[in-house]
């Protein structure tokens, strides 16, 4: 569903991602973790188009990533959670249902309203949201489409307990229907629990693809170590 090949991104001479390639199937979650700095959100942007990748060849569902083709087939979480300071909660979701053609959309809003405890913001202004309210909307207009392939940037964060514990079971109901889902994060253990599969950045090169029983194996504690200690020692300075 995603094909990544070769991929780069320079600042100047500098490689913020340094040719790397992976594909992710349909009913997958990948994790991709790396220290600050690696090339997370980087990745991800060129992805879905929102910085110009140097060289390499993205495809999104057979389309070129920049195609709309390919938009029509994916929803993307940002970091720093953008909203419209004049629109309600639930204009965001309108216009979400409008951009995208979806037909009877209020039932399903309601359903994501409700599920993350937003049913009784409706109404509220985009500019009198707190951050993790914007994040939850920013979600919820993500999950409207129903796209096929789904690309979260640090989704956890500003996130409540319950809204954590929400947008796992999510994830999890995603992955059942066939969905592709890539997941940026620092946070090790917000994906640990999900991810059929991890892949370590570092420098801007990928480090590490693959289930998380089979990195630890290849580590140097073995399979009793945690995924914590497996990022610590897969991401660790040559000098440490």
């Amino acid at each position: 569903m995603l094909s990544v090949s070769n991929l780069v991104k320079k600042y100047g001479k500098q490689n913020a991602v340094d040719d790397i390639t992976f594909e992710l199937g349909g009913g997958e979650v990948v994790g991709l973790l790396g220290p600050n700095g690696a090339g997370k959100s980087t990745t991800m942007k060129c992805i879905v188009g929102l910085l110009r990748k140097t060289t390499g060849e993205i495809t999104i569902g057979g389309h070129d990533h920049l195609s709309v083709e390919a938009k029509r087939l994916f929803s993307y979480i940002p970091e720093t959670p953008y909203v419209y300071d004049l629109l309600t909660v639930r204009e965001h979701l309108q216009f979400i249902a409008q951009a995208y053609g979806v037909q009877d959309w209020k039932g399903r809003a309601d359903e994501l309203l409700a599920l993350y405890e937003l049913d009784d913001k409706a109404d509220k202004l985009g500019r009198d949201l707190s951050k993790g309210m914007r994040q939850k909307v920013s979600i919820c207009c993500a999950l409207l489409p129903d796209p096929k392939v789904l690309f979260f940037d640090e989704p956890m964060i500003g996130l409540d307990p319950k809204a954590i514990k929400n947008t796992r079971q999510i994830f999890r109901e995603l992955k059942n229907q066939g969905k592709t889902i890539l997941v940026s994060t620092h946070l090790i253990d917000s994906v640990e629990s999900i991810a059929d599969r991890i892949m370590i950045l570092k420098s801007g090169r990928i480090i590490g693809n693959d289930t998380i029983s089979n990195l630890k194996a290849q580590a140097v504690q073995g399979d009793g170590t945690s995924l914590e200690d497996l990022f610590l020692e897969l991401t660790k300075d040559e000098g440490d």
